[in-house]
């Protein structure tokens, strides 16, 4: 039996996709392994979303190639999507194939053999813009990605994300129940909902048949799955009635992940962004209001050409003032063809990265403080498949990350615990699950 390996960068949406890719090639009789194990296909799945991606793809190219010299190594992804050319220059890769391409990836291996020069098939993004597939994560026995929408319509000045892969669109909500009743049949108890700009599903064939809000009430009522998590979603989709309807869902757990970017009005102008901080700052009280104890996550970007010192203190306030619970911070990055690889205003590289560190820190406080407010709670947790130092892990409904003393029966288990105490890592730690229950 031949064998594939996988090795995906970047986002959720690349994973539920490569896992994808991975059950095509099980039906065509290979037998998908480990990457570190010896391979006769190699699949790399790859991001654009930073500068570094070039440099990510060439080092597995040579990873791969250790493990398996005369492997057959195949590139799919955004990157692939962007510059195929530029990937065909790589050592060692046979073929590159678009994001219209990369499902069709088991018919266009005919044969293993190494190519004198890699083959490349793509198309250009407007070809796929209508196209949607469907695609979900398995492996994880806990939770699944689940991805029910692609592409952006979004102009934003510093994105590649419309050129790599398209317009916006949908999966249809009669499609999307039914992966998830499939999901629920296979034993995963969590599914998380992505999408390039997973608040803008409802494009199905180039025309609005629904809104998030149609998707999450059908969602929830699924029988088999008892958790959905909303990956991110933009503010300005985050409506109202979607805050509400979370806020009394069965379901649908209290955790936001709400982009940001900045929290200086002028940055977010010149990034192009469809709202202002008071927006966000609407959007943050509204939950709370409804969810005291909803988790909320933060994208931010830092040195965005133009960003003073001053735009990045307006930012670092707003966001110690806010009532979030953690930060994902990104130092920006010159992206070709965008409209911000062109702006004056360029901010040094050393500022780039003093500004990361002290967000990161920010956001050490922020989780910790968030983590505080929940010591002596009874929560939910989600046990998941994994062990280190005879502890095991596991996420509250609310995100907090929580670990308690291993027991192979706790796995892909949702039990109830006291949240004790934060360790030294920052995870929480919990009573003994046993005795608890015994209460």
């Amino acid at each position: 039996m031949k064998k594939v390996a996988f090795y995906t960068l970047g986002c959720k949406l690349n994973f539920s996709e490569s896992s994808t890719i991975g059950r095509q090639f099980s039906d065509a009789g290979f037998q998908v392994v480990e990457f570190t194990q010896a391979a006769d296909v190699y699949v790399i799945n790859t991001c654009s979303v930073t500068d570094h991606a070039d440099k990510k793809c060439r080092k597995v190219v040579k990873e791969a190639l250790k493990y398996s010299p005369q492997a057959y190594i195949a590139i799919v992804g955004c990157y692939a999507q962007l510059k195929p050319q530029e990937i065909a220059e790589i050592e060692g890769v046979d073929v590159v194939l678009g994001a219209a391409e990369k499902f069709q990836l088991v018919d266009y291996i005919k044969d293993l053999s190494k190519n004198p020069k890699a083959v490349i098939y793509q198309q250009d993004i407007e070809k796929v813009n209508r196209n949607f597939i469907a695609a979900y994560s398995i492996g994880d026995r806990t939770r699944t990605f689940l991805k029910v929408q692609d592409g952006c319509d979004y102009p934003c000045t510093y994105c590649t994300i419309p050129l790599a892969r398209g317009a916006s669109r949908s999966d249809t909500i009669v499609n999307v129940v039914e992966k998830a009743a499939q999901i629920a049949a296979s034993g995963v108890k969590e599914i998380v909902l992505t999408g390039v700009n997973l608040g803008d599903f409802g494009i199905v064939d180039g025309v609005r048949e629904y809104k998030f809000l149609d998707l999450i009430k059908a969602l929830d009522e699924v029988n088999g799955i008892d958790r959905f998590r909303i990956s991110s979603i933009e503010p300005n989709l985050l409506s109202n009635d979607v805050i509400e309807f979370v806020a009394q869902s069965k379901k649908f757990v209290p955790h936001f992940h709400i982009p940001l970017q900045s929290g200086s009005n002028k940055i977010l102008g010149l990034m192009k962004r469809r709202y202002r901080r008071e927006l966000y700052v609407d959007r943050v009280v509204k939950i709370k209001e409804l969810m005291p104890d909803c988790c909320i996550g933060v994208d931010v970007i830092v040195g965005f050409p133009g960003e003073t010192e001053a735009d990045f203190l307006d930012t670092y306030q707003f966001l110690n003032n806010l009532d979030i619970s953690y930060l994902h911070v990104f130092t920006y990055s010159e992206r070709a063809q965008t409209e911000a690889a062109e702006m004056k205003d360029s901010v040094k590289g050393s500022d780039r990265f003093n500004r990361n560190k002290m967000l990161q820190i920010l956001s050490d406080k922020k989780r910790r403080a968030f983590y505080d407010t929940q010591l002596g709670k009874t929560a939910l947790v989600l046990f998941e498949d994994d062990q280190k130092n005879g502890f095991i892990h596991g996420f509250t409904q609310n995100y907090v990350k929580v670990k308690a003393l291993y027991d192979p029966l706790l796995v892909n288990e949702l039990k109830p615990v006291i949240l004790h105490h934060i360790d030294e890592e920052g995870i929480v730690e919990v009573e003994e699950v046993a005795e608890i229950l015994a209460h």
